[in-house]
């Protein structure tokens, strides 16, 4: 049987949820929910920068990679309360990098840091498939489908230049027919 490639809202709050008490809780948590809610590759998370981060004007500035189209999305109050949380443990880390996350070490944090902590964390909430970061991606696209979003909106947030990557979100999705036949 073919595992499955995403995971669904509840698994991604217990994998949130898996982040506490851990060493790098505010980060972890952080980085799990930005992933999640705005769709980012494990890449784009790790480059994303300190002033892709407007707290003050509530956005966050989304650079694509692959080609995407790069975009500004809302971040909604939960986001700005982890951010905030975030932000004040970085402050009290020595580094000299701008990069929004850091590692122990005060570097940028690593794509293989970021894969580890999303496999060990899917394995302490008992998720019943392997986590791993791509998965957030795909979840974020089946949520906004769930949510009635329609399939160019999905599109443009996710940053695809190609439709075909994001019809698998909605061509998914039973509730699209829910309007029919009344």
């Amino acid at each position: 049987m073919n595992e499955r490639k995403y995971l669904v809202s509840a698994e991604v709050d217990k994998l949130i949820s898996a982040t506490k008490g851990g060493r790098n809780e505010a980060r972890d948590r952080c980085l799990l929910l930005l992933m999640f809610r705005h769709g980012l590759r494990v890449s784009e998370a790790c480059a994303l920068r300190l002033s892709q981060v407007d707290i003050e004007s509530r956005v966050l500035h989304v650079s694509r990679l692959k080609k995407g189209l790069s975009t500004t999305h809302p971040l909604r109050s939960d986001e700005i309360k982890v951010i905030k949380t975030w932000l004040a443990k970085r402050a009290k880390i020595k580094t000299e990098t701008d990069a929004f996350f850091v590692s122990e070490r005060r570097a940028p944090l690593s794509r293989k840091r970021a894969w580890a902590a999303i496999r060990d964390y899917g394995e302490l909430a008992g998720l019943p498939v392997p986590a791993h970061p791509h998965m957030l991606r795909h979840a974020c696209g089946f949520a906004l489908a769930d949510q009635g979003a329609d399939t160019r909106l999905i599109q443009d947030y996710l940053g695809h230049r190609n439709i075909q990557h994001t019809v698998i979100y909605t061509a998914a999705n039973p509730a699209r027919f829910e309007r029919l036949w009344r």
